[in-house]
């Protein structure tokens, strides 16, 4: 068994440790990748509510005094509004960051996500390109509610036209928002908020980027592969830990990306291990894992040694209690008794 722990590695490219690199917060990546970005383009900006403050999470602090108010836009909470402006932005040349303080909010601007943004550059036949980043943070926040506890990462995966981000760690946070930038197509940005204070490495490199549609093996296993993204890829990993003191080596598959989905490494390990199971943080009916099991079924058929599984959300609003909110996801224990039985099985 192997552990992957630095995402360079994994991904199969230079030692992170040969790297000049430092320690910061999932969030603050985020922060740093904007800046950076921003500093290499001039026609990159960022648009949300209280930028000039922070945000809702910090990220963004301290920006406005380096780029001015022209390019770090406050806007009130109109969602349609800003979504509709970056489309209108991306038209023309420029490359807009806009900033949601929760996925759920993204419904409001359903309309020129979903149809302008994945639709226009199609419809009129690829007179221009759309490179628009919507960043949209998902998953349970301390007992904010149920609309403000959404995982709909999903949406962008069935609405053709869109790319759709999850990173798993302060490394892929930073290094997947840079490239989503750098893309010259819209792209769905999904951090989770269970992450958000989670310290890691990156990369101090400006250039420094995880092409979108690139899979990470973050560890090597025997027994059965794990197929997730996100805060679920951490649980994961320790669930591994502890099972594997029961001789039972998971292989642990983090997607990165849902929209390009790396199937070729997803079932190469599949091939391997001969037994899947698929974590999210979004509900579990209808929710990715249901077309990545599928793809499965179909490239991994006869190779399976038992039936796949998926581990999701409830399917029930998020409960506005903290304590109760952490029995609606998947918890380590939860895929560490998955696991085991489906590598007894």
């Amino acid at each position: 068994m192997t552990t992957l722990t630095e995402n360079a590695s994994a991904a199969g490219g230079a030692e992170p440790a040969r790297q000049s690199t430092h320690v910061i917060t999932y969030q603050a990546a985020q922060g740093e990748a904007l800046v950076e970005e921003m500093r290499r383009d001039s026609t990159v900006f960022c648009m949300g509510q209280d930028l000039r403050m922070g945000g809702f999470f910090g990220g963004t602090r301290g920006m406005v005094d380096e780029f001015g108010y022209e390019r770090v836009l406050d806007t009130s909470i109109t969602e349609a509004f800003m979504v509709g402006c970056a489309a209108g932005a991306a038209m023309t040349g420029m490359r807009p960051v806009v900033q949601m303080g929760f996925a759920d909010f993204s419904l409001i601007a359903g309309d020129e996500i979903f149809q302008k943004l994945g639709k226009w550059r199609h419809m009129h036949g690829g007179q221009f390109e759309l490179p628009a980043v919507i960043v949209m943070p998902i998953g349970p926040s301390g007992g904010a509610g149920p609309e403000h506890s959404g995982s709909m990462e999903m949406l962008g995966m069935h609405f053709p036209g869109l790319k759709v981000v999850v990173p798993s760690d302060a490394w892929d946070a930073k290094a997947l928002l840079k490239a989503a930038i750098r893309d010259p197509n819209p792209v769905l940005y999904y951090p989770s908020k269970q992450l958000d204070w989670i310290r890691g490495p990156v990369s101090t490199d400006p250039d420094e980027i995880i092409p979108l549609g690139q899979a990470a093996v973050r560890r090597t296993g025997t027994s059965a592969t794990v197929i997730t993204y996100g805060c679920m890829t951490r649980r994961a990993l320790e669930a591994a830990e502890t099972l594997a003191g029961e001789g039972i080596e998971l292989e642990i598959v983090d997607l990165r990306t849902l929209v390009p989905l790396d199937l070729d490494t997803v079932t190469t390990s599949v091939l391997r291990t001969h037994r899947a199971l698929i974590v999210h943080e979004a509900p579990r009916t209808a929710g990715p894992g249901a077309e990545i099991a599928a793809a499965i079924q179909e490239r991994c058929f006869w190779h399976l040694d038992a039936p796949i599984m998926r581990l999701g959300a409830v399917d029930a609003p998020i409960p506005a209690s903290r304590h109760l909110e952490q029995h609606c996801f998947p918890s380590v224990e939860d895929i560490a008794e998955a696991a085991r039985r489906l590598a007894r099985t």
